[in-house]
């Protein structure tokens, strides 16, 4: 039993960015989900209870804070159902330095703290806060770094002509990334402007 007694409820939020992979029956929510549980268990002596209810965001990116899964946790935060945030990395709650900002700022506000399994720090003090944040800022330039590729390669697709989706117009075919002349819708396109 902790010293102080008092029970500590822990919720555990995971994140995945992609759908690639979650239709497996074990996958990275699962895995994350394990770790945080059996860190909780490593924490029983001090009190820590993980609460039944499962935050999972599977397909979201840590760059928005628009996630099902987050707002409930928040949601449970403001009502102070929850002690603890748990996450596998910090990465998996945010990766904004910004949307951390607010998210530890309602955390304080509400009573609860927030852990990292598998990254130590203690945002109690002026140096973790710091590391902190150092992490974080690398968090937010890794996915501003990988949206900048994305948009080169999308543009350099173009560039060579490459169809990059969506409706193609009438008379033609999206096939293989190519805009190929579909004959039938064709003939009506030069009906239209006959």
């Amino acid at each position: 039993m902790p010293q102080h007694g008092r029970k500590l409820r822990c919720a555990i939020y995971t994140r995945k960015s992609s759908d690639e992979g979650l239709e497996q029956s074990f996958n990275s929510l699962h895995a994350q989900r394990d770790a945080c549980e059996a860190f909780i268990n490593s924490q029983k002596h001090e009190g820590w209870i993980l609460l039944p209810a499962a935050y999972d965001d599977g397909g979201l990116s840590g760059g928005s804070m628009e996630r099902p899964s987050l707002y409930r946790l928040l949601a449970d935060v403001q009502s102070r159902l929850v002690d603890i945030v748990v996450v596998y990395k910090v990465d998996r709650l945010t990766r904004s330095l910004a949307d951390f900002a607010k998210l530890t700022e309602l955390f304080d506000a509400h009573g609860a703290s927030f852990v990292s399994v598998t990254q130590q720090f203690n945002t109690s003090t002026s140096m973790g806060r710091l590391t902190l944040n150092v992490l974080l800022s690398f968090a937010q330039f890794e996915r501003e770094v990988a949206g900048e590729r994305i948009r080169d390669k999308i543009a350099l697709s173009k560039r060579r002509g490459m169809w990059m989706g969506g409706l193609p117009p009438l008379g033609l075919d999206g096939i293989d990334r190519q805009l190929v002349v579909n004959e039938a819708e064709a003939e009506t396109v030069r009906f239209i402007f006959q």
